[in-house]
């Protein structure tokens, strides 16, 4: 147990330093980030060019953790298509890479935009639903789980906070980017 303890507290401990990157690389990357962004916002909820690796990775969600009973099943489009990203912008933020790092969990917060189109969607149910098994048996994963946990009519209310926590991820994944990845100006000497 002490052991554990003690490699968790040296987890927490300040490790090497983030990599810098050169002025002209950060500001490519926040004009990329503030392009998508304004594109994003212009969009206004619909199906952006990135949400169709989007759909593969929620799709294949199902099929994983569908071995794992229908309501896993279920939730597993929406859990795989969170943790692929979070799962890589965890392993670019243990090797200190702050550009890969910011670009993973700045589409983990966009797959929030996307989920969000989807709750807002579960009474309506009129987006075009894809599925990989019998297009006869197809079901509205937002619709059957706001039904299973009585929330069915609160459905547009999550998904603007949902829609929310998003932007303001994915804002604040912009905003820490700039601060972290720029190299220190240089101190004068007195």
């Amino acid at each position: 147990m002490r052991k554990s303890l003690d490699t968790l507290l040296e987890l927490g401990r300040a490790r090497e330093p983030w990599q810098m990157l050169p002025r002209w690389a950060v500001a490519s990357w926040i004009a990329f980030y503030l392009l998508f962004l304004i594109y994003t916002f212009r969009m206004r909820g619909a199906f952006l060019f990135i949400d169709s690796a989007n759909l593969v990775v929620h799709e294949g969600g199902h099929l994983l953790f569908g071995w794992f009973g229908r309501t896993l099943g279920l939730w597993g489009g929406t859990i795989l298509q969170w943790l692929v990203p979070l799962l890589l912008a965890a392993y670019f933020f243990h090797g200190r890479q702050p550009a890969a790092f910011t670009f993973c969990l700045f589409f983990f917060f966009e797959n929030w935009l996307y989920t969000a189109t989807y709750m807002a969607d579960a009474r309506a149910m009129a987006l075009p639903l894809v599925t990989t098994g019998d297009p006869d048996f197809v079901e509205h994963d937002w619709n059957t789980i706001f039904s299973s946990l009585g929330l069915l009519r609160y459905d547009t209310a999550i998904a603007g906070v949902v829609r929310w926590l998003g932007w303001m991820g994915m804002l604040a994944c912009v905003f820490w980017f700039g601060l972290k990845a720029l190299p220190a100006p240089p101190r004068k000497l007195v």
